[in-house]
Formats: C-alpha cells, structure tokens, sequence
C-alpha cells in the first residue's frame, strides 16, 4: 500500500531564485511520515510522543528535478520493511504533471518512555503490516 499528501510548494521553501531549498525536503518528508502516523496508523505524534518516541535513524534522498514556488506535489510514502522495533519506509515526490522530484529511503525505530528501543505496540504492528507492500 502506499500512502499520499499532498504539498504546495510555498514561499516559505524556496530560496531567492523560487527554487525549492533542499532541507524544505526533509521538513515534508517528516510532515509526511506524522500524517501517516496520524491518518493510517491512528497514532498521531501528540499522542505516541507522551510515552513513545520513532527518530529517524538514516535517511537519505535523491533530487531528481527542481520545484517551484507554486508547484504541487504528491507526496508518497510506503513501508519497505518492519522490525522488531524499526521500519523502513520509502518516499517520493512528483509534480501535478507526475515528474519525479525526488525519492529516497529512511529508517525509525521506536523507542520507550526512557529513550531505548522498543517493540512496536500490538495493535500498532498490525495496522503497519497492513500497509507492507
């Protein structure tokens, strides 16, 4: 399965040409994975942060075309591999007329109340399973 948000880009992300400022990528691409959290797996951060914690522990991403102030994008994420107590997702952006923008991959894992890692919830390693391709 995949999951999808949509983002404009605004003024807010660019630089002084128009162009999108690459970190912008990783801001929607957290904002990206906290809307999954929150709309698939009906666990939104301002809940599972009060006792729980899933820091990205890699990430990386390949810019494969420029975006402009204005541009829409699609945002799509997927769940490439669950562990005992991290996942694997996979990310990518393409423009209203489907060009790619970029693509990578990134790792969480999930971490207890005292900052070590945990096994993911039952009800939670369900609903992710659901959504392995």
């Amino acid at each position: 399965m995949q999951f999808e948000t949509k983002q404009k880009v605004l003024f807010r992300h660019c630089d002084p040409a128009g162009i999108i400022f690459y970190p912008r990528y990783f801001e929607m691409v957290n904002d990206l994975v906290e809307a999954f959290f929150d709309e698939a797996l009906s666990w939104p951060f301002e809940v599972l942060l009060k006792t729980a914690g899933v820091p990205t522990v890699e990430i990386r991403l390949r810019f494969t075309a420029p975006s402009r102030h204005g541009d829409q994008l699609r945002l799509h994420l997927r769940v490439t591999r669950l562990g005992r107590s991290s996942m694997g997702l996979a990310f990518r952006a393409t423009s209203d007329t489907n060009a790619l923008r970029f693509e990578g991959e990134s790792v969480l894992v999930h971490l207890d109340a005292t900052g070590k890692p945990s096994p993911w919830p039952e009800a939670i390693r369900k609903k992710i399973e659901k959504e392995l391709d």
